[in-house]
């Protein structure tokens, strides 16, 4: 990559990093208005042979916070990808504890919104924690996969990390979510648990692959502009660590 600095992820402290805290922004805001506006809402899509399709709104923007997040362990190392993961956690929660506070102060009489607000923001507990949890522990397995597969593969083909990386951290994210979220709840059988877990799944991996192109080209800028590329040759891959 011509002027690009091989750099070994622990060498990174101290040093300046021009478009680190906006890819960090990205991703937190990306992560926190899929939750929002598409969390809620079921839409259709009509589908030759199939007919209409229902699929969570929220698929369809979701899964670009683990784009980032690939951009974020690819172009600065798993240390700084860790930091935003644990930021996107705190602001899910603070989200989690601002909707419930917002929804359960009693209306002014005037007010006529309260039903709609609750409808939107007044989520169901069980599945904003199931929500959350999996969001953790996907976004950590599908770091720690990439930055691994990094170093085997000597960052030659960056696609087969984006994709590897993708498919178990959505699959750590989907068997984490849908049953903690559904299982044993009232009209969900055991069957449809697994079907919906496993749509999903493929349809957010997908939805990735379609993406790689941009990612891809994106992840370059990002590198040429920063002058460096990030191996995680002798990380402590432990989520608990505190120094990035």
């Amino acid at each position: 990559m011509g002027d690009i600095e091989k750099v070994d992820a622990g060498k990174l402290h101290g040093r300046s990093l021009r478009y680190y805290d906006l890819v960090m922004a990205a991703f937190v805001t990306i992560l926190l208005l899929s939750n929002i506006l598409g969390a809620g809402k079921v839409a259709t899509i009509h589908l030759p042979l199939v007919g209409e399709w229902p699929f969570g709104a929220g698929i369809l923007f979701f899964p670009l916070s683990y784009v980032i997040g690939d951009m974020l362990t690819e172009v600065y190392g798993y240390a700084h990808a860790r930091r935003c993961i644990w930021v996107g956690t705190t602001a899910l929660l603070f989200m989690a504890f601002m909707s419930f506070v917002v929804v359960a102060l009693p209306p002014a009489p005037t007010w006529e919104g309260q039903a709609a607000y609750e409808q939107v923001f007044g989520q169901v507990p069980r599945i904003v924690m199931a929500s959350i949890a999996a969001f953790w522990a996907g976004e950590f397995v599908n770091s720690i996969v990439l930055a691994r597969m990094k170093v085997w593969t000597q960052g030659r083909h960056m696609w087969t990390r984006f994709v590897g990386s993708t498919v178990a951290g959505q699959g750590v994210d989907s068997l984490i979510f849908y049953p903690l979220a559904f299982l044993g709840a009232a009209g969900w059988t055991n069957e449809l648990v697994l079907k919906v877990l496993l749509t999903q799944w493929a349809l957010k991996v997908g939805w990735e692959v379609l993406l790689l192109p941009v990612t891809t080209q994106i992840v370059k800028a990002l590198k040429r502009r920063e002058g460096m590329d990030v191996f995680d040759e002798r990380t402590d891959f432990t989520p608990f660590a505190a120094r990035v």
